[in-house]
């Protein structure tokens, strides 16, 4: 018996909008500034279905016009609907060309909705002995499923697809019939596309309805069953309902036709593609659909003969001789069909250096050049461990040299010693991408850098901060060229990982060399861009310097005493027990707390804490940090809720996990700072994240006791930015009456708090204050009058007048706020006050949820951005003080605003001024930066 055939329809906007708001709170942006996400989301979803299901027959419907007959059925059908975010409309036209360019059928027709044109089609492909699978993630679709047509769910988070088939739809609605689902949907109304539905009929009495009486029709012959407000409701709103379902039923008859052969899945146009792909920057979706076509590629373009360098098999990950275009196929007789040169078909010159004589002769070389780029392989990726493999250089396109670096140490020592005069030279500048990593290894082996540096990775995070930094991506989307993986050499990630000491030295000088060779094409590029964007002199005086001081920090660490943190341990095993029992007790039952299913049965269910409790996706009963806290002023329990996950999570994430971080060969901490993380010019935190310590807990401040001094000659030194933000706010807007606060040391709070509520500074109530407080920092991150409300136990009313006396006493912060948003809207982006960027791709948009948020950056970027600026400008002082005059003294930490140093107490009656002075002059305004400074023999006493 033949295998029944299948058909693939899918629902373009619905994957379209489920792929954008998947990555709405990571957009991909491209080198132009491009929000990509919807096209993306909705290539991805469409690249899995192929892959996974080699479907022979598939199309993809879209929507066009809307609906004419429910709208003129219902002129309110789907009328409350946002405005379709820019980033959707900019991404249908794009899928369309790549649909078109892979031969896919397009499915639309005016006047009707995707839906409707699905179901046509798979009532008549049914006819025609097809399986139709609906891929949507819409649950109106339940109504069409059959035997043959079922829905093809594309699961949340990645996860996979759902299947729902008769008996799936019929659990999950509580029907005998799919066909139920039209009455289901009549009866409770959809918000989104503004179906009425019966009034006072949510979901679980649409289904106790369904259950009683089968249909909408079902219910309205037997109203006189029903009782009180329900009955009244139900009775006065029967053509409403009978409406609302005749909406909610997709149509079968829409005038498409199936005709099997138009629907066939063909071999893409792989040239049309590429060109799309490289347009948009796709590079996996690229190698996606090559992997997925192999066979058509084969067929499309032979494997080439040529041999190149280096040309031996480089295993799954490539495939480079299956994927050439035959000469004039492409825009490079030497071009992949993914658009990408790499090193097997493109000229090069890649040499290891092993003998002493040939390398100091290379020693010479490097000696003539003004600019050359290195790069260092290792046998790890922390640098505490990391042993030289070899370094590679590079100071000409297409050639370089690699020099291998023996394992035993004295011989290591030897060839660095040979390189030693151009590490040295203070007038060659030396090119890395992230350097940071380079400069801390050769440290390990006592070879300083001296001279100017170029970093590619810092280059291109101020020229472009939201787009990724890594080398593959830059040289795929500004040299169209893939570099070798790393896989091809030492297998993937995981334990089974080699080493590249492993790796003969012929794919090593490629590998390594590539890199130092790419690394130094994109200099050359980015130093033009950082020049024409006015953000040459950022990079040069502030982010390049900081590298050697977060390299000396990194590398420096700081002691834990693992001691206390075992005690502090114990202690938070007793407040959870405590806190469980407490829980347990008022809740009058024992479950998982750490199951938020569980916790939602026992907080709605059992206790009935709210009328109608909030519910995700999946059913379940959202129990996130941001529903209880609204509930803890109210209910005991969900207060004591919330500090057990508070302390469950300060004992895994810190107080349990920290001695985990401590070196062996050190026995100290050592986090590593990233530069290129943060779109304001934050630094960031990681491995461990010593930033995000909570310090408004007593519990989560006896963490910061666990750092302490070096030894018994040391002690910790804190050094903290006061009010750094309110400060620049000031400066920068110019406003009067806040300067003058500034300028004659009043505490802020307190003087605004006289202002607002228009009483003597020293009659000011601790309350007063408190709200002056909220409203002064919440300013400069857009605080509404909701979100003031939602943040103090005044009323919404009254925190609206709160507000607008505020501006009325700050008029001049009124206007630069207005002023930013102004120049956001005309230029696309915020300056800090040392030139920073901050881009704002929705300012314009639309759709007000998404301008709001780029509206509320405009304004606080460039302070949060100003604040970063400052301290970086003090920690390379502070370092260069430090190094200059060889001090014992070392500085430890970043953290916000704040500095950490190990302290020698002999050094500190010096230092102590000197830090504080170097800090409140790192920037010259005109109203002073306040440093406070703060002693103890760990980090919370010295805070």
């Amino acid at each position: 018996m033949a295998e029944q055939k299948r058909l693939f329809l899918l629902d373009a906007y619905a994957l379209i909008f489920r792929g954008y708001y998947a990555f709405i709170k990571n957009p991909r942006i491209n080198s132009k500034g491009m929000d990509t996400s919807a096209i993306m989301g909705f290539t991805n979803s469409l690249l899995d279905v192929i892959k996974r299901e080699k479907p022979d027959h598939l199309a993809v419907a879209f929507d066009k016009g809307g609906s004419q007959i429910r709208t003129e059925a219902f002129p309110e059908y789907k009328a409350n609907r946002l405005e379709t975010p820019e980033a959707i409309k900019i991404a249908v036209p794009y899928i369309h060309k790549i649909l078109e360019a892979m031969h896919i059928p397009i499915i639309e027709m005016e006047g009707y909705e995707a839906d409707d044109l699905i179901g046509t089609l798979s009532v008549q492909a049914e006819k025609a002995g097809y399986k139709t699978f609906m891929v949507t993630p819409d649950k109106d679709f339940a109504q069409l499923v059959t035997e043959n047509v079922v829905m093809y769910r594309p699961a949340r988070m990645g996860n996979g697809i759902e299947i729902w088939d008769v008996e799936t739809v019929k659990e999950k609605f509580e029907i005998e019939d799919p066909k139920q689902v039209i009455d289901f949907l009549g009866m409770m109304g959809d918000s989104v596309d503004n179906i009425p539905g019966l009034p006072g009929v949510g979901e679980k009495t649409a289904k106790k309805f369904l259950k009683a009486y089968g249909s909408m029709e079902g219910l309205l012959e037997n109203t006189h069953e029903l009782k009180g407000k329900m009955k009244e409701k139900v009775e006065a709103n029967k053509d409403l309902g009978l409406l609302s379902k005749e909406l909610a039923t997709i149509m079968l008859d829409c005038p498409v036709e199936f005709h099997e052969e138009d629907f066939e899945l063909n071999t893409p146009d792989f040239d049309k593609v590429r060109e799309i792909f490289q347009e948009l920057e796709f590079r996996r979706s690229l190698e996606n659909l090559n992997r997925i076509f192999q066979d058509q590629l084969e067929t499309v373009s032979p494997a080439s003969n040529t041999e190149n360098k280096g040309s031996e098999d480089q295993g799954d990950g490539q495939q480079l001789d299956m994927f050439s275009v035959p000469s004039g196929g492409g825009p490079d007789n030497n071009d992949s069909i993914s658009g990408y040169r790499q090193a097997e078909n493109t000229d090069h010159f890649y040499q290891y250096v092993e003998t002493a004589f040939a390398q100091e002769m290379l020693v010479k070389k490097l000696l003539l050049q003004p600019s050359v780029c290195f790069d260092t392989e290792t046998t790890s990726l922390n640098t505490l461990e990391a042993k030289l493999v070899g370094i590679a250089f590079s100071f000409s396109k297409g050639k370089g040299y690699y020099v291998p670096v023996p394992e035993q140490e004295e011989a290591a020592d030897e060839v660095l010693k040979r390189f030693e005069p151009f590490f040295q030279n203070e007038t060659i500048e030396k090119v890395g991408q992230n350097l940071k990593y380079d400069l801390k290894v050769l440290k390990n082996y006592g070879v300083e850098i001296k001279g100017p540096v170029f970093d590619t990775m810092i280059a291109h995070y101020l020229i472009n901060p939201d787009m990724r930094h890594n080398m593959n991506v830059l040289s795929e989307t500004y040299l169209s060229y893939t570099p070798i993986p790393i896989e091809n050499l030492i297998g993937k990630k995981g334990k089974n990982q080699g080493s590249m000491r492993d790796v003969s030295l012929e794919l090593q000088t490629e590998y390594a060399t590539e890199d130092a060779d790419i690394t130094w094409q994109l200099k050359g590029i980015f130093e033009k861009e950082l020049e024409s964007n006015g953000l040459t002199k950022l990079f040069r005086e502030i982010e390049i310097p900081l590298v050697d001081v977060l390299a000396s920090m990194e590398l420096e660490g700081i002691r834990l005493d693992e001691k206390y943190l075992k005690s502090l341990s114990g202690d938070l095993n007793k407040d959870i027990e405590h806190l469980e029992n407490l829980i347990y007790s008022e809740a009058d039952t024992d479950f998982n707390l750490a199951s938020p299913k569980q916790l939602g049965v026992v907080l709605f269910e059992k206790l009935k804490l709210v009328d109608k409790p909030k519910k995700t996706k999946t059913g379940q009963y959202a129990t996130g940090e941001e529903i209880l806290s609204k509930l803890a002023a109210d209910h005991e329990i969900v207060k004591n809720i919330l500090e057990w996950r508070g302390l469950v999570k300060l004992k895994n994430t810190y107080v349990d996990s920290l001695p985990n971080e401590v070196n062996e060969k050190t026995g100290r901490v050592h986090t590593t700072y990233s530069q290129t993380v943060a779109a304001t010019g934050r630094l960031s935190s990681n491995n461990p994240n010593l930033q995000n310590i909570p310090i408004r807990t007593e519990r989560g401040q006896q963490v910061r006791k666990a750092f302490v001094p070096r030894d018994e000659y040391y002690t910790l030194l804190a050094a903290d930015y006061s009010q750094i933000e309110l400060r620049l706010i000031a400066e920068m807007s110019g406003d009067a009456q806040m300067k003058e606060s500034f300028l004659k040391g009043e505490d802020i709070h307190r003087s605004t708090a006289a202002n607002v509520f228009n009483v003597p500074i020293e009659e000011v109530t601790r309350e007063q204050r408190s709200y002056a407080k909220t409203v002064n920092f919440g300013i400069i991150y857009g605080v509404s009058a909701f979100g003031l409300s939602q943040q103090t136990d005044l009323s919404r009313s009254e925190a609206r007048e709160l507000i607008e006396t505020y501006y009325e006493t700050y008029p001049t912060l009124k206007s630069y706020i207005a002023k930013q948003v102004d120049f956001a809207r005309d230029h696309g982006y915020v300056e800090t006050i040392l030139g920073r960027r901050r881009y704002l791709k929705n300012i314009n948009s639309r759709n007000a949820i998404v301008r709001s948020a780029d509206e509320r950056n405009a304004v606080n970027a460039p302070i949060q951005g100003s604040a970063a600026d400052i301290i970086k400008i003090a920690m390379i002082r502070i370092h260069e003080l430090l190094k200059k005059e060889n001090y014992k003294s070392r500085m430890l930490l970043q953290v916000h605003d704040e500095l950490v140093f190990d302290m020698h107490k002999d050094e500190l009656d010096l230092l102590r001024p000197l830090i504080k002075i170097t800090m409140e002059n790192a920037y010259k305004m005109s109203i002073p930066l306040t440093v406070d400074i703060g002693l103890g023999n760990d980090w919370l006493e010295a805070h």
